[in-house]
């Protein structure tokens, strides 16, 4: 089978980091056109320069980091630091990237790109707010037609939010992009915190992480370590959930996911409620949808891609 073709859109961030490992190491399973960054979990300058650190340490230099949106379509931004770091990293100590983003702004290149490739071969894999695609929609209307199809890491319905009572981060950050997005009837996966709760870095898995003593894995278990930490002081629990790898996953295996066709809908009105998906799975009127919501992952099928993928 070809692979699939893919742009990763993020805003590393810790999980988006091991996403991003995964992504750069399965190179034989994934043909990766591009990373596109956005701010988000912090600033723009620091998603950009994480992406940048982490392609260099895979020796990944041949796939091309774009630096996108710094700000969200309508919103003031809202960073999530005290979840990554002041990095966006945790605690993982990274070189200073020797290389620079490529030219052309990230908007530019997911159009262009994506006009340029064989009709609806190309996915678009968002592990961030929804800003850069929202845009490129925005200034080439004819883009979403072309999509193969987006998978995002966003939402949640019976996990409630992480950011506020009602709201997962990625949805909150930039909800106007997200409708947007979704507006645009493109065929959409939603990985929200329903799926991603069952994903858990637990002590055992990040163990055997590093039992595998390779640059790759230990950067994974370093970022999971920092996320366990913050999971054990808020929560109490052992493990916190591996969101954006989820998304890489996907594309690897979708077989390792269980999903509903729904109706789709991001709040935007409500300072309370800001970010809300409402999802909904009844299809009174019968019509075909163009959006799938991610029920149950496979936790242990996941982690397994990812020590295979991240051995030295």
């Amino acid at each position: 089978m070809p692979r699939p073709s893919v742009i990763l859109d993020c805003d590393p961030g810790v999980d988006d980091g091991v996403a991003l490992l995964l992504a750069l190491r399965a190179r034989e399973q994934l043909d990766l056109l591009g990373i596109t960054t956005v701010a988000g979990n912090v600033p723009l300058e620091r998603t950009t320069r994480n992406a940048l650190a982490l392609r260099e340490l895979c020796g990944r230099l041949d796939v091309p980091v774009h630096a996108g949106c710094a700000r969200p379509l309508r919103c003031e931004p809202v960073l999530a630091a005290d979840f990554h770091g002041e990095s966006g990293l945790g605690t993982l100590r990274l070189p200073e990237p020797r290389t620079s983003a490529a030219p052309g702004n990230a908007v530019d290149f997911i159009a262009s790109t994506v006009l340029a490739r064989e009709h609806q071969s190309v996915t678009v894999a968002v592990t961030g707010p929804l800003t850069n695609l929202a845009t490129a929609f925005e200034q080439q209307p004819r883009l979403a037609a072309r999509l193969k199809q987006v998978v995002w890491m966003g939402g949640a319905r019976r996990e409630g939010g992480n950011i506020t009572a009602s709201a997962e981060y990625n949805a909150y950050a930039d909800p106007h992009a997200a409708e947007r997005v979704l507006r645009a009837g493109c065929p959409f996966v939603a990985i929200g915190l329903d799926a991603t709760h069952q994903v858990r870095s637990t002590g055992a898995r990040v163990a055997a992480l590093r039992e595998l003593r390779g640059p790759y894995a230990n950067a994974a278990a370093e970022l999971m370590d920092f996320s366990n930490a913050i999971e054990r002081r808020l929560s109490g629990g052992d493990g916190a959930p591996l969101h954006d790898p989820c998304v890489v996953a996907w594309l690897l295996d979708s077989a390792l996911f269980q999903t509903s066709p729904v109706d789709l809908r991001i709040e935007t009105n409500s300072a309370l409620t800001r970010g809300h998906t409402a999802v909904e799975f009844r299809n009174p009127d019968g019509g075909e949808r163009q959006v799938r919501w991610v029920t149950q992952a496979d936790a242990g099928g996941i982690f397994d891609l990812v020590m295979l993928h991240l051995r030295p």
